[in-house]
């Protein structure tokens, strides 16, 4: 096995995990890593299917984003480096075409700044509001920019963002660890299930409920 075994072991595994239960089809999706001490990413192939995926197939690129290993890197790199830049708590990013989130886009979001409105205290607590970034083709490289504007507006307000949601194109979210951004994605994608079910009826904690989440649990919304 390659360098950074570990870390390869955790991508393969949680795009595994995420084709078997449906959160990915064919070869959509990709998943990234930070790597240790400035040396890099690790991210996965350009067209590759997330439950097939090998250790050695991972594209290894030095902190400027040049690739130095494995198949090509997906055209999702770009965005990717945008959010380690943008966070510095991230280090693991995760991108899905996840049905019930992309099926929300096509259907109309609650709003522009968040997809869903804090319909449960999970939600609230795990993922926080997540902004529909406009549609753009895919790999385009102003998304990157985008996403990163998203990141600092959310900083203002004294919140931490997770994910941004791509029109037409599915989530990106972010954690320190595949498990962990798999586990915030399933968080996310569930709400979005339960607000369909809802279809759009379900109402909103209030002011004084997300409050208390906050004081108990330092829950920003």
């Amino acid at each position: 096995m390659s360098d950074f075994a570990a870390q390869r072991e955790q991508i393969c595994l949680a795009g595994r995990s995420l084709f078997e239960r449906g959160y990915v089809h064919a070869t959509a999706g990709n998943i990234s890593m930070r790597l240790p001490a400035g040396q890099g990413f690790l991210i996965t192939p350009t067209d590759a299917c997330l439950g097939q995926m090998l250790p050695g197939q991972l594209a290894r690129c030095d902190a400027l984003g040049q690739q130095l290993s494995g198949e090509r890197a997906s055209k999702t790199l770009a965005l990717h480096r945008s959010i380690y830049a943008a966070e510095p708590a991230a280090q693991c990013v995760v991108h899905t075409h996840s049905t019930e989130l992309v099926a929300l886009t096509l259907t109309g979001v609650w709003r522009d700044d968040a997809i869903l409105p804090p319909i449960t205290p999970y939600f609230v607590m795990k993922v926080g509001r997540v902004p529909l970034i406009p549609y753009h083709r895919p790999g385009d490289p102003a998304v990157a920019g985008l996403v990163a504007e998203a990141i600092a507006a959310a900083r203002q307000r004294g919140a931490m963002l997770r994910a941004v949601m791509l029109d037409r194109l599915g989530p990106n979210v972010w954690h320190e660890s595949p498990a962990a951004a798999c586990a915030l994605l399933e968080e996310l994608e569930e709400t979005a299930r339960l607000w369909r079910i809802s279809r759009g009826r379900a109402k909103a904690l209030s002011e004084a409920q997300i409050e208390e989440l906050h004081s108990a649990f330092g829950a920003r919304w």
